[in-house]
């Protein structure tokens, strides 16, 4: 456990310790960096979570051992890099950085750090993955399935046409997510309308953000599939994974997933790969399917260059995706297991859900006893995110948070 420290605090604490390996160093520290910061420390790798607030999830948990403020990178990137480099000069070793949001990974792909080794591919191939625009070109390239899509910034495609050729409702998407959801709060919005549409265009050009519209693909719910892989800089062929199907989100559908299985895909697997390779990208990251009941196949969604929030869920499969990449970028011995089956469960928005009177409960009783005993932790195939019995602060922090004692945003 860490206590969440001024900028000048953190530096002073890792300049009196004494390391005997490279630190990692974690941004942000909630949800997705405590996953990742756990998976680090259990191959007893020292961990220092970064972050604009200490409100988050990470600090408290006894696998974070420094934890302290940094200049938020949307609000001053130089001021960010100025400030990651002095814990790298603090701790007198390079450290190994992981990005657990969009604007962290650009900040550091974008800044690179002095002192800070980068586990995952440059910036301009993180960009090319990101932005929708050049990686449905690629699919369309490789005949991987991706949502029809029409391309506002085309001078032949209007709101009329899309409308035309997509139907309603239908869905508007940023090419770049981030800036979306910076502007209007969210990162997609369903329209039902023309005029619905045309409010949302007319907003995005104003911000000067790119956007798509695509089809409201007929999703089988519950089929949901995403490959969670490990990239080396040596290629796919060196790849390690598991490919998670998030078989309940919240809200039902289209939400946040809270229930996440290893499942046995294949087809998704080799999906997700032959976009990888085409891209050049190497590091940790989910690329998300979802099943298309009408077309009868899986269909690419979208890629996330960076750990996510159910980054538990391979790293309890026998394949620690955070360990491989720091191990690739020290030369630590890593070597994933097999993978095994386990599910995931962030309890949290799951009993939100239970709570409602449209879903039945995917669990079985010897799985919530399991989390109320605290056997959970001896169990290979369950895990929870936040929620850890022998680390239980964090669960303390999200529960204090939820109850209005504290506030922090994060999407994951």
């Amino acid at each position: 456990m860490a206590d969440f420290v001024t900028h000048g605090e953190l530096l002073d604490r890792v300049a009196a310790a004494a390391f005997d390996r490279p630190p990692a160093i974690v941004a942000n520290a909630h949800v997705t960096g405590l996953g990742v910061a756990r998976a680090l420390s259990a191959h007893d790798v020292p961990v220092i979570a970064v972050d604009r607030t200490g409100n988050g999830a990470a600090p408290p948990s006894a696998a974070v051992d420094f934890a302290g403020g940094v200049t938020y990178p949307l609000d001053d990137r130089d001021a960010f890099r100025k400030d990651v480099e002095a814990i790298a000069e603090a701790a007198g070793h390079d450290l190994v950085g992981f990005g657990c949001m969009d604007e962290w990974v650009h900040a550091l792909a974008n800044t690179e750090p002095d002192g800070v080794r980068l586990p995952f591919a440059d910036r301009d191939v993180i960009d090319a993955v990101l932005d929708k625009t050049s990686l449905y070109r690629i699919a369309e390239d490789l005949g991987v399935p991706y949502p029809a899509t029409r391309w506002l910034s085309e001078s032949e495609t209007t709101v009329e046409t899309a409308v035309q050729d997509l139907g309603l409702p239908l869905v508007v998407k940023p090419a770049l997510k981030r800036e979306f959801e910076d502007a209007v709060g969210t990162n997609v919005i369903e329209v039902e309308t023309e005029s619905e549409f045309r409010d949302v265009v007319t907003m995005a050009d104003e911000a000067d953000i790119e956007v798509l519209a695509q089809e409201k693909v007929p999703v089988a719910r519950g089929e949901d599939a995403s490959l969670a892989s490990y990239v080396p800089p040596s290629g796919v062929d060196d790849a390690v994974g598991v490919v998670g199907n998030a078989k309940v989100r919240n809200p039902l559908g289209y939400g946040t997933s809270c229930v996440v299985e290893r499942a046995d895909l294949p087809e998704v697997e080799e999906l997700a790969l032959s976009v990888l390779a085409e891209t050049g990208y190497h590091g940790i990251s989910e690329a998300e399917f979802v099943y298309d009941a009408e077309r009868d196949t899986y269909v690419l969604l979208d890629v996330n260059t960076r750990p996510w929030k159910w980054i538990g869920l391979p790293v309890a499969a026998g394949v620690n995706l955070p360990m491989a990449a720091y191990a690739d970028a020290t030369g630590a011995r890593y070597d994933a297991d097999e993978p095994h089956d386990a599910t995931w469960v962030y309890l949290p928005d799951y009993l939100d859900l239970l709570a409602t009177d449209d879903f039945r409960d995917v669990l079985a009783p010897g799985d919530w006893r399991a989390f109320l005993s605290g056997d959970v932790e001896t169990r290979r195939d369950l895990t929870a995110g936040v929620y850890r019995p022998s680390d239980p602060d964090p669960a303390v922090r999200v529960l204090r948070n939820e109850l209005g004692g504290h506030e922090y945003y994060c999407s994951c």
